[in-house]
């Protein structure tokens, strides 16, 4: 199937039992969000909502909910794709058996962006921003967003479509200090494509032109995500994906995608920024209020019958996280070109994504050495804390395969095999005073904390406790001692108050630690305040401990010492307490949670959902 927009997927998806229309008035004020929350939440299906209170457009959700029904959307397209995609990151493939690759050739060239001269059907009507169905996610969320935009730009040196670049960067159409119809804002760091975009344009002193595309087919919206390899535009992946040409015009010197069901065009002018945020973010919290680019609202326009894709963003498992899934099926091994020995990346979706990484490398440096211990590792770990998105990590557990097959996605084995094996006096590499992502607030200040490798190799060193150690148990001051899983104890303490009283508790506790005797078979310890909510499923230990934890500042050791400027110790302490300075976490209106029951009642739209 090759959807042309948004409505051919709405068609397709409803006659195959994937979707639902929602044919009671719904308000964008945190019940859309909520409502798609509950259903993603029970593994349900895409939503059409047919009456938004406020708008007179439709808007769906949970399009990409599952990787089961983004498969089934590029059921006629994803195999090629994967093909192109293969040969696009091992050129030698197709020199080496060409004619299985004819195809792959033609589908590449079939994929090239259309110009056409008119941009109908998307320009038929102008409207404005508070036309839209301006939806607010969260309860403290600064105004209405866009979740699902395709924000083009082209380069001001070089314009034109094939050196445009085309991410999904969040926009806030309303609130905060926005002039409603004429401002909204762009959340974008410098380093991603636009951002690059913006900094020629400041220097030729010239305004940004920006546009923003929303729905059209879904390889659209997907391509604005998808991590391509350099010199494979966004245009071009939309058009593969899609099996049908990216289509495209221009209108008072601003791109349209044809296909699209909205666009909103305007410019970035150097140097203005408003207040942006907060928004309920994919770590869990709310990423905080500041300066953002602005962008000046051009025109709106809308496709008669335009209908707004959206979701909702939070602690994981969230739509974005099917979305990871299915970049992941697209993309395969890709990893393993770019990062010579690397075998697999695992970018811990229950922590946030950026928080946590788990990586499986090689060891073939000494294999004369009798004694094994991470060579080559420590160069691959420094590869992938400095290669893309991977580089906003502040966790990185890596190990290499030996007598035994690892899987990073099976996350207890995967630790348990690096906790049995990590010398914590050899092993800990902390990288400070570094980039961590902008919407971490665990760390010192706006993009920035720290990072650290616990990098492990060779013969089995410890057996991990299996209950709690008795050397745990009755510590003054310090409650409810739980097992994780093998190896790791979450210890309840006192609220943490500031950095310089930690230092004291933290001397005071690794003191009375060390006192009580053998821990070796307990290498981590997390201090947190509540150690049964973090012990209760993995999903809670790695999201409390890896989301609210800043390595430099956080990590702490039994018996810790300096060995020529070389951190260890015996035992790993990680204070995973809520610090003053995080920000706070999601949590839905609990009014709102109890009025959208009433969609799921017998004879409501939604009653075949079970929540």
């Amino acid at each position: 199937m090759k959807y042309r927009n948004m409505e051919d997927c709405i068609n397709d998806l409803e006659q195959h039992g994937h979707l639902i229309r929602v044919k009671e008035e719904v308000d964008p004020h945190l019940e859309m969000a909520a409502i798609h929350m509950k259903v993603h939440e029970a593994k349900g299906p895409a939503l059409l909502f047919e009456n938004v209170k406020g708008s007179k457009f439709q808007a769906v959700s949970n399009l990409f909910g599952t990787l089961e029904r983004s498969k089934f959307m590029f059921r006629g397209t994803l195999e090629g794709v994967q093909r192109v995609m293969a040969v696009r990151d091992d050129p030698m493939k197709a020199l080496k058996t060409p004619f299985q690759h004819i195809s792959t050739g033609l589908a590449a060239w079939q994929a090239l962006p259309k110009q056409k001269s008119i941009s109908l059907p998307v320009t038929a009507q102008e409207i404005q921003i508070s036309d839209l169905p301006l939806i607010k996610h969260w309860p403290m969320d600064g105004g209405a967003f866009v979740t699902l935009p395709q924000v083009y730009s082209e380069d001001p040196d070089k314009p034109g479509i094939m050196n445009s670049n085309l991410g999904m960067y969040r926009v806030q159409l309303s609130g905060n200090d926005y002039e409603l119809n004429k401002e909204i804002g762009l959340h974008y760091q410098i380093h991603r494509g636009i951002g690059i975009h913006q900094a020629k344009a400041v220097k030729k002193g010239e305004p940004l032109k920006v546009s923003i595309f929303i729905g059209g087919p879904p390889a659209h919206t997907l391509s604005a995500v998808m991590p391509l390899p350099e010199g494979l535009s966004e245009m071009t992946f939309a058009g593969l994906l899609a099996g049908r040409r990216f289509r495209y015009s221009y209108k008072d010197g601003y791109c349209i995608s044809n296909d699209a069901d909205f666009v909103i065009t305007g410019d970035i002018y150097p140097d203005e920024t408003k207040p942006e945020g907060p928004f309920g973010d994919h770590l869990g919290y709310y990423s905080l209020t500041h300066p953002f680019p602005l962008m000046r609202v051009h025109k709106v326009y809308a496709k008669p019958n335009a209908i707004w894709p959206f979701t909702v963003v939070g602690r994981p498992p969230q739509e974005d996280t099917a979305f990871g899934d299915l970049i992941h099926e697209i993309t395969g091994d890709a990893i393993k070109q770019e990062i010579p020995g690397v075998k697999e990346v695992h970018a811990v979706d229950a922590a946030g994504v950026h928080p946590l990484l788990f990586a499986i490398g090689s060891e073939r440096y000494t294999p004369y050495q009798t004694v094994k211990q991470p060579t080559e590792l420590l160069t691959i770990a420094s590869r992938i804390l400095g290669t893309g998105q991977l580089s906003l990590a502040k966790y990185l557990f890596i190990t290499a395969e030996d007598q035994q097959p690892l899987d990073t996605h099976r996350e207890v084995e995967f630790l348990t095999y690096i906790l049995e094996r990590m010398d914590l006096q050899r092993d800990i590499h902390f990288h400070t005073n570094t980039t961590i992502d902008t919407l971490d607030y665990s760390g010192t200040g706006l993009n920035s904390g720290s990072k650290v490798v616990f990098a492990a190799y060779g013969d089995k060193k410890r057996e991990l406790c299996l209950e709690v150690p008795e050397t745990l148990k009755d510590i003054r001051g310090y409650d409810n001692p739980q097992l994780v899983m093998p190896g790791i104890v979450a210890v309840q303490g006192a609220p943490f108050t500031s950095y310089a009283d930690t230092e004291q508790e933290m001397k005071a506790l690794t003191d009375m630690l060390k006192e009580k005797g053998d821990l070796s078979s307990c290498p981590m310890i997390v201090l947190c305040d509540d150690s049964s909510f973090l012990s209760a499923n993995l999903s809670n230990f790695l999201w409390a401990t890896f989301t609210r934890s800043n390595p430099s500042h956080d990590m702490y050791g039994v018996n810790s010492n300096y060995n020529y400027k070389h951190w260890g110790c015996d035992q790993i302490i990680i204070d995973a307490r809520v610090k003053p300075h995080q920000a706070p976490p999601l949590i839905p209106d609990p009014s709102v949670e109890k009025g959208i029951e009433r969609f799921f009642v017998q004879g409501a739209s939604l009653s075949s959902i079970k929540i």
